[in-house]
C-alpha cells in the first residue's frame, strides 16, 4: 500500500491465555498470563482497506491472507 492507503484491523486479542511453569508442582492456582488471543469465527471480517485503487488492495489482502493460520477470502464491496 506504500502509505498511500488506510487500513483497518477488525479484531483485538481480548481473551488471556495463562500457562504454569515447567516443573511446578499441582495445585497453588493458575498461572501466569502468557499471551493474548482472539477468537475469530467464520464469516468474520479481519481487515479492511480504504483509499487506495481495486488491484492493489487485492494484492496487499492476498499477501495478508497467506500469513494467517486459517482460509482466508477476499470480498470486494462497492
Amino acid at each position: 500500500m506504500k502509505r498511500s492507503g488506510k487500513l483497518w484491523i477488525m479484531v483485538f486479542p481480548h481473551t488471556p491465555v495463562t500457562k504454569k511453569p515447567a516443573e511446578v508442582r499441582m495445585g497453588s492456582g493458575k498461572g501466569n498470563v502468557e499471551y493474548y488471543i482472539a477468537k475469530i469465527k467464520p464469516g468474520r471480517v479481519i481487515f479492511e482497506i480504504d483509499g487506495i485503487d481495486a488491484v492493489s488492495a487485492q494484492e496487499a489482502l492476498k499477501k495478508a491472507s497467506s500469513k494467517l493460520p486459517f482460509k482466508s477470502k477476499i470480498i470486494n464491496y462497492l
